[in-house]
């Protein structure tokens, strides 16, 4: 795991430095896919293309996939079938408009179990990591490797609670209405535009909790086993875990508190 984890900060690193390089002052989207603000540029294409290429270079057996790419099967081998799920960039809006929360995500998976994963956040300079039991660390150039833990123990009322909107207008209408009824009963909201680095902020004590319905497999791969591996828990609702229809992540006892506020509120649905 720790082969796969190190491998993978380091292709997050380099593609974090191609897409700082690249990066002009504001890139156009070459493509919509859910809607029409749901947005695709050059440099997510690139991002993914370069991290394709060093996987295949030191991994040629292993599946990948890639949220603008798609799926590429692998191999089965002595180590299981090994799959790669990449985000070259989540929070493409945020890119675009110079906002600093974007993050290249990297995630590895055998026999469909996360072990490995790296979001990197070039921005701001910090490359989260975990391998599965080995915890969670967030590394930064020339500072020492800072273990992470959750917040653990806060009430719902004093807990800071990040959140994300949909591109499809008739799953915002429903995300606003929610959002209407968590925010009396919470610290307040932060809507950071990455999934992958809420879920990290969720690891470092930066937001106590975090709910979303859309996120897919690439956004929160990496950055949930960076949230489990620094003691929190992430899932869907009612026992189910944690997909697009919803994933939620906090502290065991938040989690339930968040959970119990959210489903009377039916979150799951689109108008």
């Amino acid at each position: 795991m720790t082969d796969f984890l190190w491998l993978a900060a380091d292709i997050a690193r380099e593609a974090g430095d191609m897409l700082l390089a690249k990066r002009t002052a504001r890139p156009e989207a070459i493509e919509t896919k859910s809607s029409r603000t749901d947005v695709v540029t050059a440099l997510d294409r690139a991002s993914e293309e370069l991290i394709r290429q060093r996987v295949r270079a030191e991994r040629p057996h292993d599946a990948f996939l890639g949220e603008e790419e798609g799926e590429t099967a692998g191999a089965e081998t002595g180590e299981g079938r090994v799959r790669w799920i990449v985000d070259p960039i989540d929070g493409t809006v945020n890119f675009m408009y110079g906002l600093p929360d974007w993050a290249v995500s990297i995630a590895v998976e055998v026999d469909g179990e996360v072990v490995a994963g790296v979001v990197n956040v070039p921005p701001r300079g910090e490359l989260y990591a975990a391998a599965k039991g080995g915890g969670a660390e967030l590394l930064r150039e020339g500072v020492a490797a800072e273990r992470l833990r959750c917040t653990a123990g806060v009430p719902l009322a004093e807990a800071l609670i990040a959140t994300g909107f949909g591109y499809l207008p008739e799953r915002r209408a429903v995300q606003a209405e929610v959002l209407t009824r968590v925010l009396p009963v919470v610290r307040d909201i932060r809507r950071g535009g990455s999934c992958a680095v809420d879920l990290c902020s969720v690891a470092a004590g930066r937001v106590d909790g975090y709910y979303e319905r859309g996120p897919q497999i690439w956004d929160f791969a990496a950055g949930g086993l960076i949230a489990v591996e620094a003691g929190a828990r992430i899932g869907g609702l009612n026992g189910r875990p944690q997909s697009r229809k919803l994933t939620l992540c906090a502290a065991p006892g938040l989690f339930q508190d968040l959970h119990d506020l959210l489903v009377p509120l039916n979150p799951e649905r689109d108008l």
